[in-house]
């Protein structure tokens, strides 16, 4: 049995809240494969990577997978890059749309005021950026893979580009057939979690306010945990 929990977006009411129900659902050693985005948009980025942080630490059985946003902020951290090329719009980190100012003000960092990337470096705790950059693009088991954003199809796990593992969308969420494993990710936020059959979207919009998902796995059998039960999540097709 493995837990996995969607993008969370600086969300840290709504971890807490999903954490509780996995705990209730599988003891406080339940393996939890945790999709990336922990920063960006909701209010609490800090307080997110803290949790995370301390639970890895503390031994938990926590597989804490990378995801775009947290390459874009380590990026503007390291050397003040705030825009990727994967973005078309041309907008850059620090952008509200995506996110890089709430982040900051989690650190206590007004963009509003001068010489923001200087007071962002001295603000950010070393040990938050070495941990996201220290952090995994993908996990697998027999039966599934778990990735954020997902992969190009055909191209073995040990050749995909990095790119690809943390911002596709065109070539993996129309591809129909199925693949090698299961495969569970999010990045494409949706209304609430999806089984499209070859793959699983579990991004259900906490960076947009919209509660996080968490799902339990037995096997190929999907389970999004409520407050009282588990619900199937049976393949829309």
């Amino acid at each position: 049995m493995i837990y996995a929990i969607g993008d969370i977006h600086g969300q840290l009411v709504e971890l807490d809240r999903v954490l509780s129900l996995i705990e209730a659902d599988g003891g406080a050693d339940a393996h939890i494969v945790f999709l990336g985005d922990y920063t960006d948009r909701g209010p609490d980025s800090r307080g997110v990577l803290d949790r995370l942080i301390n639970g890895v630490s503390q031994g938990r059985r926590w597989t804490v997978l990378r995801g775009n946003h947290d390459r874009m902020f380590c990026r503007y951290l390291t050397d003040g890059n705030e825009h990727d090329e994967r973005i078309k719009s041309g907008k850059g980190w620090l952008n509200p749309s995506l996110g890089g100012p709430t982040t900051l003000a989690s650190y206590g960092v007004n963009i509003e005021e001068g010489d923001i990337l200087k007071r962002a470096q001295a603000a950010v705790p070393p040990e938050h950026l070495a941990f996201l950059e220290s952090r995994s693009l993908w996990y697998e088991t027999d039966d599934l893979l778990f990735v954020h954003a997902g992969i190009k199809p055909g191209v073995p796990m040990d050749e995909q580009d990095e790119d690809d593992l943390i911002w596709i969308r065109e070539g993996f969420l129309d591809h129909e057939e199925p693949f090698e494993k299961l495969i569970v990710h999010g990045h494409t936020a949706l209304e609430q979690p999806t089984h499209f059959g070859n793959r699983i979207d579990i991004d259900s919009g906490a960076g947009y306010g919209r509660p996080l998902t968490a799902a339990v796995f037995e096997g190929t059998d999907c389970f999004i945990l409520t407050e009282t039960r588990r619900v199937p999540l049976l393949p829309t097709v």
